[in-house]
């Protein structure tokens, strides 16, 4: 099956005016509705919501992260989902990063890699409806069972950067979860997990002709990521390194007008869909051409109205 997502809450709309557009998705072509987290809504209650308002569409969380909530909570968040949508939400867990998790909810970011893994493993066994007494290396459950457990059992992708999380994810998930990537990329991905594993990826579309606007608002959003220590190495592992190289040295000594302006356009263009919606349309289809199993549009906020946007960039 074809697939083809967009990540909600759209930037610059109240999530309890989203039903609309939401319910309009499945005759647009779009299969999928997929969330975040970073400081705005969580990444379960948008799809409570669109649970209810569109039964065609498959649900994921792109990422919910280990380290902000418990174990056993993050499985009841999931079964909650779950049981609201069955067998059409997918759990994306992934580390998040230190900023998100140390610096704004008070948790260590330590042993990331071990942490996604340990949380994996004790989420199937919960969410398998499995009384969970366990230590795992990075913490301990005791006693823990759902009270409501599910049917089916979700299926749990990870995010993944980099060959470890990715080998990481094809043997022990039902998916990766990716993004900050340009199409000829998917085929390094597809590398380290195979051809069989669902690869999910975010993809940033600034559905605008105006190029110098695409690749302003493109800039911003490759400095505040690309500056992430994660986001970072996975950059120099594509072979963007370099091309990013001043943009680091100028951030480092915090000039960050001039890390802006050190941003070269290429980058820009390889990694932000910009261009009137067919353009952005064929662009996100090269993705999937390359090996991509499911889009996940991010819309990039121009000032425009966001619905008319993911009306525009649906594939019907």
């Amino acid at each position: 099956m074809s697939r083809w997502g967009v990540t909600i809450p759209l930037p610059g709309m109240p999530l309890a005016l989203h039903r609309r557009i939401v319910e309009e998705l499945p005759d647009l072509g779009y299969t999928d509705v997929w969330t975040s987290e970073k400081a705005g809504t969580d990444a379960f209650t948008p799809l409570v919501l669109a649970s209810q308002w569109a039964e065609q569409l498959r649900l994921g969380t792109a990422v919910a992260s280990v380290y902000t909530r418990g174990p056993a909570l993050l499985a009841m968040n999931a079964a909650t989902v779950a049981g609201l949508a069955p067998g059409r939400f997918v759990l994306g867990i992934g580390a998040s990063s230190k900023v998100i998790v140390q610096e704004w909810n008070a948790a260590e970011f330590t042993t990331p890699l071990r942490r996604v893994r340990d949380t994996l493993l004790f989420l199937r066994s919960a969410l398998g409806g499995e009384k969970v007494t366990e230590t795992y290396e990075t913490f301990s459950v005791t006693g823990f069972r759902l009270e409501n457990p599910v049917d089916p059992v979700p299926p749990i992708a990870l995010a993944a950067l980099r060959p470890e999380m990715l080998r990481l994810a094809a043997k022990e998930a039902d998916g990766a979860i990716t993004n900050w990537l340009a199409p000829g990329d998917v085929r390094r991905i597809r590398e380290e997990i195979g051809h069989g594993v669902e690869l999910s990826a975010r993809i940033f579309v600034c559905p605008t002709a105006d190029r110098a606007l695409a690749r302003r608002l493109g800039r911003r959003l490759v400095a505040s990521y690309l500056t992430v220590p994660a986001y970072a190495a996975f950059q120099d592992w594509l072979g963007r390194g370099e091309a990013l190289r001043p943009m680091h040295d100028a951030w480092s000594r915090g000039d960050r007008r001039e890390a802006l302006e050190l941003i070269p356009d290429e980058v820009v263009d390889d990694l932000v869909v910009h261009g009137a919606p067919e353009v952005c349309r064929d662009r996100i289809q090269s993705y999937v051409d390359n090996g991509l199993s499911t889009p996940i549009i991010a819309l990039v906020p121009t000032g425009d109205d966001p619905a008319g946007h993911v009306r525009s960039l649906g594939p019907a």
